[in-house]
């Protein structure tokens, strides 16, 4: 049986997500501040587990009075196009909801389609840009904002996002022949009860 599990990042991880950053966003963030993001009771630090503990994918949180902030969000090459990330997305905002913020902001590169598409899924909407925010490329940065977190009908949406997610990310598994002999995914397990 093939299993996932959201959790808290412990130091433990830090080497794999610190790869993961490396590959995918050009080592953005050193492994100390991965380090001060454990550390610090104002963030969360997530990642998406298999049962052997390697790390598939992760994202960060900050809290500041009723505002959210994802910071990063990233996913290991081998593993995208799988619903990850939209599992993670999920996570930080579970996690968000939880910790009564009222929205939730983030920042995303204007050419990362990908990436916008994932959280307009999530009912993000694009309010502003920076201009020149990426010092490397000069690129712009979207600001995209999702408010209403502690409505009733933000609850619900949760519930069926996960089923939608639950859905998908074991359709992707089955098809890469990721559950032997049919079996299924341990649901209880794959999705976050360590939230």
């Amino acid at each position: 049986m093939h299993q996932l599990k959201l959790c808290q990042v412990s130091k433990e991880l830090l080497t794999q997500i610190k790869t993961i950053d490396d590959t995918c966003l050009g080592g953005l963030w050193s492994l100390q501040a991965y380090e001060q993001e454990i550390e610090n009771p104002k963030s969360t630090l997530i990642a998406l587990i298999n049962e052997a503990k390697q790390v598939l994918g992760y994202g960060c949180l900050w809290r500041v009075l009723e505002e959210s902030h994802i910071t990063i969000l990233a996913v290991q090459p081998d593993w995208q196009s799988l619903g990850f990330g939209h599992l993670l997305v999920w996570g930080l905002l579970k996690v968000a909801r939880d910790d009564a913020a009222e929205w939730t902001v983030l920042e995303v590169r204007e050419s990362n389609q990908y990436a916008i598409k994932l959280y307009e899924n999530f009912d993000f909407l694009e309010v502003g840009r920076r201009h020149g925010y990426y010092q490397i490329t000069g690129e712009d940065a979207l600001i995209m904002w999702r408010k209403g977190l502690q409505e009733p009908e933000f609850g619900m949406l949760l519930a069926e996002w996960q089923e939608q997610i639950w859905q998908r990310v074991t359709a992707k598994l089955f098809e890469l022949g990721a559950e032997p002999e049919g079996s299924k995914v341990d649901r209880s397990v794959a999705i976050v009860d360590a939230l």
